[in-house]
């Protein structure tokens, strides 16, 4: 096989997030891969839906955006992933996540291998890792990829220690928010004072040479080897949370991938994690031209 370069892979759940307003297409590697597309950059989603209507519906939402479902499986046993998401009077999202649902069986079919072992970047987090089909998959295609960027995406009850420690062991670059660090500290028994002191042990323990650290309002940091670098929360009126971190990590590999400097590769990923909050939902309809005005207005 043959693609078009440069491309990055996503690889997990793609789903419809209900909201008291309507259903969206969304899941956080589909959110990423979705501003990927926005920016330019060929992008592949590995993942599952079910063999009914709403399986139908989401691959030809996602097709109308002019992505590719050509690597999304169809499961005759398995229903299309649904997430109840509620927003509160903060704005801030909370999900009620299905289990059992068709991207919790995702096959390793050969495709996937070249597929995987040729692109940019494999992004992955580690909701998808849930069920033992789909962590061994993944698994799998991790011992292929050149570039690992795990997104910690915590969902109670869907943690496991143990596999999370798996994770970050295969990952090159982690993102990872504030309340996650203090989550993976805690099961993982790292002693620390700081943020910076959390991080670094987790650089140094998992052998993972790139961290990024989203805080909220307060901006984010990157860490990378010995360096960190700090930018501030771009002020925006706050639609909704929701995909505020899929932008931001798509900000970000966007980048990235074309070895950026460290300050521009942050700049851009803060920039699309706050337009994308000041608009509604995880997936809006834009230009990016629109988004390129936005971030020259900030920085």
């Amino acid at each position: 096989m043959k693609y078009k370069q440069p491309y990055i892979v996503c690889f997990g759940e793609v789903l419809w997030d209900i909201f008291p307003e309507g259903s969206r297409a969304g899941g956080a590697p589909f959110n990423v891969a979705y501003n990927f597309h926005k920016a330019g950059i060929d992008v592949k989603v590995i993942s599952k839906t079910g063999n009914d209507d709403l399986g139908e519906k989401l691959r030809k939402q996602i097709e109308n955006w002019g992505i590719s479902t050509e690597m999304i499986q169809i499961d005759k046993q398995h229903p299309t992933s649904t997430v109840i998401a509620k927003i509160d009077d903060c704005n801030e999202a909370t999900y009620e996540i299905t289990n059992n649902v068709a991207w919790d069986y995702i096959e390793n079919i050969p495709e996937y291998n070249q597929l995987v072992a040729n692109a940019e970047a494999f992004v992955f987090g580690s909701l998808s890792s849930r069920n033992e089909k789909t962590r061994k998959t993944l698994l799998k295609l991790l011992d292929t990829a050149k570039l690992k960027i795990f997104d910690v995406n915590f969902r109670p009850p869907f943690i496991d220690t143990e596999v999370i420690k798996t994770l970050f062991h295969k990952s090159d670059i982690v993102k990872i928010n504030a309340s996650e660090l203090r989550q993976v500290i805690q099961l993982t028994g790292i002693e620390y004072s700081t943020e910076e002191q959390a991080v670094k042990a987790i650089q140094k323990n998992f052998a993972v040479k790139e961290v990024i650290l989203t805080k909220g309002s307060e901006g984010a940091t990157y860490f990378v080897d010995e360096q960190s670098y700090t930018l501030p929360a771009v002020p925006v009126t706050v639609a909704d949370t929701v995909g505020s971190g899929d932008a931001f990590l798509s900000g970000f590999i966007s980048k990235r991938i074309f070895n950026e400097s460290p300050e521009e590769i942050l700049k851009n990923a803060v920039s699309l994690g706050a337009f994308i909050t000041s608009k509604s939902g995880a997936c809006p309809d834009y230009h990016y031209s629109e988004f390129e005005e936005f971030k020259r207005k900030h920085f």
